[in-house]
């Protein structure tokens, strides 16, 4: 029931339906605050976790929605993106998205992020990615995923 969503998922969820999703979340019983966690919670294998992760690319804040089987190269991500690749503080994550480290969807912040996706995602036919807060989810595509995060896929790694 929307009802029961921590208010940052409602939000989530009003952005997701927006922009053409079903919108529909899944509150987990407990946390998942790494992929490990999301995948195991949800039974499916770790590529198929959508990490939201918050970088300054020079100065800018972006985000990169990464595969949980990847970790970004910074020096070769940054070198696609034309600039320097660099984590954001955690007070900069929650200021600019709004939404709790181990929760950060791929969308409804405050304002819109630029936004990079894993090419490593589509190789998964489903997947699953924060929704806000550290116990919810939202299922996805690859195709979908740069659909409605109006997102520019690239390499990570």
């Amino acid at each position: 029931m929307r009802r029961s969503l921590p208010p940052v998922a409602s939000r989530v969820s009003d952005t997701l339906i927006a922009r053409g999703h079903h919108g529909v979340i899944i509150t987990q019983p407990t946390p998942t605050h790494t992929a490990q966690e999301a995948a195991d919670a949800l039974g499916v294998t770790v590529g198929a976790i959508t990490k939201s992760l918050v970088f300054l690319l020079d100065d800018d804040p972006v985000l990169l929605l990464v595969s949980g089987a990847h970790q970004v190269n910074l020096d070769r991500t940054g070198e696609r993106l034309e600039g320097t690749l660099t984590r954001a503080p955690a007070a900069m994550v929650r200021e600019v998205t709004g939404q709790p480290i181990g929760g950060v969807a791929p969308l409804g912040h405050p304002t819109n992020l630029p936004t990079f996706v894993d090419n490593a995602l589509s190789r998964h036919q489903e997947l699953w990615a924060a929704a806000g807060h550290p116990n919810t989810v939202f299922r996805t595509t690859f195709g979908e995923l740069v659909r409605i995060t109006a997102g520019l896929a690239i390499d990570v790694d």
